[in-house]
């Protein structure tokens, strides 16, 4: 599965297959040297990519396949053209029949609640839903996941609750576009040990390929320089597997000084490869068999690097009759 590892404010590009699918990228030169310029990259599915460019007028948002380099606008609700409001509340999910549905939750800026508004486009139409209950921890919408025709989303780690706080621990939430409700699902037990510690990070991601009819969540935690890695055994109970704990520098590694290794950002993909980036290089490490299958060099100087999932072989969906480049002024 080729992977785009992107920064996320409109910088450069960067696509790279994953071991033994070198051969699937059709993704050209042209189309990536669009997506360098004055794009910005939201997220990925099913080979369709949707991004949002900024004007004076506001913001434009639209669905590329980089396969058929064709395009399709998006309509905006009121919401999406306040530049500070939209940020990264918006998801975007491509079903295996081509249908499109894009999700954005909306802050209430009037007061300071645990709610957010949902609105859904569905069919060319944006449509209101229930509302979102957060809980008391601000939530990573930048990483929500899309599972069985519900969202879920991890909280962050941060010590900012007093410890009689409920939700003094960190969580993962989801919501259910059908119906609005929201669940809390707990994080195993020794995840939440030490969490709040300022080198504690942890993300959520689907777990299994596509054809799995088996799919779940897989939990990573990276802190003080290891890795852990849980999967979603029972859903309704919460009860977690882990399968991986291992520090950094004993996966072995390519850098020639490990003592200054920091991991930048990192990613599972097909239910079997965690991909990670240091400082100046990308690594796929092997979840069955404990060892780094690939690595390359990135050319990001930043200290942001994000990746997002892309499979350009199912994105072949008739979107739009327009080609790029879109007309853009920034």
């Amino acid at each position: 599965m080729p992977i785009d590892a992107i920064q996320w404010c409109n910088l450069p590009v960067e696509f790279h297959p994953l071991p033994g699918e070198e051969s699937s990228s059709g993704v050209s030169k042209n189309v990536v040297a669009y997506f360098s310029k004055s794009i910005k990259i939201l997220c990925s599915s099913n080979g369709l990519v949707l991004c949002s460019v900024a004007s004076e007028n506001g913001i434009s948002f639209f669905i590329i396949n980089p396969t058929t380099q064709s395009c399709s606008p998006i309509p905006t609700h009121e919401h999406l053209q306040n530049k500070s409001c939209y940020d990264h509340k918006i998801g975007f999910v491509c079903e295996s029949d081509g249908n499109i549905m894009i999700y954005h939750f909306i802050d209430n800026l009037d007061e300071w609640c645990s709610d957010f508004d949902c609105k859904v486009y569905k069919e060319g139409v944006w449509k209101e839903r229930e509302r979102f209950f957060t809980g008391s921890r601000n939530l990573r919408f930048d990483m929500s996941v899309h599972h069985k025709g519900v969202i879920h989303v991890i909280s962050d780690c941060s010590p900012y609750l007093t410890r009689n706080n409920p939700y003094f621990r960190p969580y993962i939430v989801s919501y259910n576009f059908e119906d609005g409700k929201s669940r809390l699902l707990r994080v195993p037990k020794e995840a939440r040990k030490g969490s709040h510690d300022k080198s504690c990070e942890m993300r959520i991601f689907k777990w299994g390929k596509v054809t799995d009819s088996d799919q779940s969540l897989c939990l990573v935690r990276l802190r003080k320089g290891v890795f852990t890695v849980w999967v979603l055994t029972k859903y309704e109970t919460s009860l977690w597997k882990k399968i991986l704990k291992i520090r950094v520098r004993a996966m072995g590694l390519s850098e020639n000084d490990l003592s200054q290794v920091a991991v930048k950002s990192f990613i599972v993909l097909n239910g079997e490869l965690l991909v990670f980036a240091t400082q100046n290089k990308v690594y796929v490490y092997s979840l069955s068999d404990k060892r780094i299958r690939n690595f390359w060099n990135h050319e990001s100087e930043f200290n942001i690097l994000r990746f997002i999932p892309y499979k350009d072989t199912l994105g072949r969906f008739d979107i739009g009759t327009k080609i790029l480049p879109l007309p853009i002024h920034v």
